[in-house]
């Protein structure tokens, strides 16, 4: 079975496992890179960090995190994964819910203009 990979200019991601009721990707970001502050409707996420070391911003609030560091995302909250380090930053995502199609994404600011 062929793994769901897809490259961003942030980074990329992997699926590792896709679920009627989880979805679980991880996602690779690149020095200085960082996700677009999103938030989504029909789902929520836990972020483990695996390596690398970055800021999250969460509900507005910027929490630094390293390996070993765990992120709750509630439902509607807005998010983003910030590499602020020198080396590539890697977490496994594991999402919850109803829904896990890209298309469930509110970017509300986004570097690549997307």
């Amino acid at each position: 079975m062929e793994l769901e990979h897809d490259e961003r200019p942030w980074g990329s991601y992997t699926v590792l496992s896709d679920g009627d009721d989880h979805k679980v990707k991880e996602i690779l970001v690149l020095p200085g890179k960082r996700l677009s502050y999103q938030k989504h409707f029909k789902r929520a996420e836990h972020w483990f960090v695996v390596r690398g070391q970055g800021t999250v911003t969460l509900e507005g609030v910027d929490i630094s995190v390293g390996p070993g560091s765990t992120i709750d995302v509630a439902l509607e909250a807005p998010h983003r994964m910030a590499n602020t380090g020198g080396e590539d930053l890697l977490f496994v995502e594991v999402q919850h819910g109803t829904y896990f199609g890209e298309d469930d994404i509110i970017r509300l600011e986004d570097d690549f203009g997307r």
